[in-house]
């Protein structure tokens, strides 16, 4: 059961890093510095919750967040985050999977870069250009301080009840397969 939840927690953690990269990285390494019984990281991931890496896991936060919410630079963002959030999913993935030990690192490293990637690419290629085209760009910045609130929320969420990140990860996983299958039918002639 161990194993499950610490599955959940990485799949979790890592999906947030796919909307804000260093959201997910600033909670693991905030919980496991003041509350290392809750989560205790092996090393070399056990620098998340080094004081010096939390000030600068903070301040990127603060970039990222300010980046992200001002018209034609969230764009640029976004590109340059295509690299920086599949690496910090990939880390925040394997640093939540080494806490058990039955999980290969490699293995972790590579489900959190296609999780995190997965979602910055809805994110940044379906879900925000369409945001801007409908809105003209005025729902880009509300739609962006909810992905940080949404990552937050599941980062903590994954890490104190996995359980519950696992049932919302399964659900959300569902309703997008629905949709592919749904969209996919209706392009087909009868």
């Amino acid at each position: 059961m161990e194993l499950l939840l610490g599955i959940f927690s990485a799949f979790g953690l890592s999906a947030s890093a796919g909307l804000n990269a260093y959201i997910p990285l600033l909670v693991v390494g905030t919980i496991a510095h003041y509350f290392p019984n809750t989560l205790n990281l092996a090393q070399p991931f056990d620098l998340l919750a080094n004081p010096w890496i939390l000030i600068l896991l903070g301040v990127l936060v603060i970039i990222e967040m300010i980046a992200d919410k001002v018209p034609a630079v969230n764009h640029i963002n976004d590109i340059i985050q295509t690299i920086v959030r599949p690496a910090a999913g990939a880390i925040a993935f394997a640093a939540s999977a080494n806490v058990i030990t039955d999980v290969s690192p490699v293995l972790a490293l590579v489900c959190g870069l296609l999780v995190a990637g997965s979602v910055h690419t809805v994110k940044a290629a379906a879900v925000r250009p369409a945001v801007t085209a409908a809105t003209a760009g005025a729902g880009n910045t509300p739609v962006s301080i909810l992905e940080d609130i949404v990552a937050f929320a599941s980062s903590v969420l994954a890490i104190m009840l996995p359980i519950i990140m696992g049932v919302v990860l399964v659900v959300v996983l569902a309703m997008l397969i629905g949709w592919w299958w749904q969209r996919t039918n209706k392009a087909q002639p009868a």
